[in-house]
């Protein structure tokens, strides 16, 4: 686990600046500071201790801001989402121990960019997508959610074809992620990750820069348009989306 005495000042000096930037994504779009921050922190944080302690982080700033928003939070959907979400995240813990994970991660990827630019080319007014889209988009947000914990850009697809109010897409997004953490910390607590206060410790000291970050993006998200907010959300999903493509390549 992770030595206290070894995170030194260099270390806080590279993760909270990170940490800051990464929520500030997360506040706008309410997922997305995962994929930016895991691999910065990895240069200075073993791997094995930033998974369980942005679990926590994430958790925290996902009810944050969908308690903070909560009458903007697009209760139906939600209702049909989360169970959704639940057994999609079984799916995904089960597909993690038999399937090569580069070939989800990659198709994730490829989704998430195609999705967005389809976004940006066709015509503004596309119209609602039927209730009946929420089957795959619950469960594959489900499988992703669990398998490396970037169900979100699954989520902000459905829910911007679903949902008129942006503010409502980001409390929707924040309270799923939110869910779905809290599922992964509940794992790590029965597997003894936090027996050992450090994690705890190290989460603590950087959840000011979490706490900034939120604020910061939600801040940004209040000056949106709709259509801004929504080429916003699809230039996010881009970068994070070949993130993923570029990680399974490299793995």
């Amino acid at each position: 686990m992770l030595d206290w005495v070894a995170v030194h000042w260099i270390t806080l000096a590279v993760a909270l600046p990170t940490l800051v930037v990464g929520y500030t994504i997360f506040g706008i779009a309410g997922f997305g500071a995962a994929l930016l921050v895991a691999p910065i922190l990895a240069h200075v944080i073993p791997v094995a201790d930033i998974v369980p302690m942005l679990a926590v982080l994430d958790m925290v700033a996902a009810f944050v801001g969908g308690f903070r928003l909560s009458d903007k939070i697009a209760r139906r959907e939600l209702a049909w989402l989360a169970p959704l979400m639940v057994v999609g995240s079984i799916v995904g813990v089960r597909l993690l121990l038999t399937l090569p994970p580069q070939i989800m991660m990659a198709a994730l990827g490829v989704f998430c960019v195609a999705y967005a630019i389809y976004g940006f080319v066709s015509p503004a007014a596309r119209g609602h997508i039927s209730q009946l889209w929420v089957l795959p988009f619950g469960l594959v947000g489900g499988v992703f959610s669990s398998m490396f914990a970037t169900g979100g850009p699954i989520y902000a697809a459905y829910l911007s074809r679903r949902v008129d109010d942006k503010d409502s897409i980001r409390a929707t997004v924040t309270t799923l992620i939110g869910l779905a953490t809290v599922t992964r910390v509940i794992l790590f607590a029965i597997a003894g990750v936090y027996s050992d206060l450090t994690l705890l410790t190290m989460a603590a000291a950087l959840a000011p820069a979490m706490a900034l970050g939120t604020w910061l993006g939600h801040s940004i998200t209040m000056r949106l348009s709709r259509e801004h907010f929504l080429r916003m959300l699809y230039a996010l999903m881009i970068a994070s989306g070949s993130s993923l493509i570029i990680r399974a390549l490299a793995a």
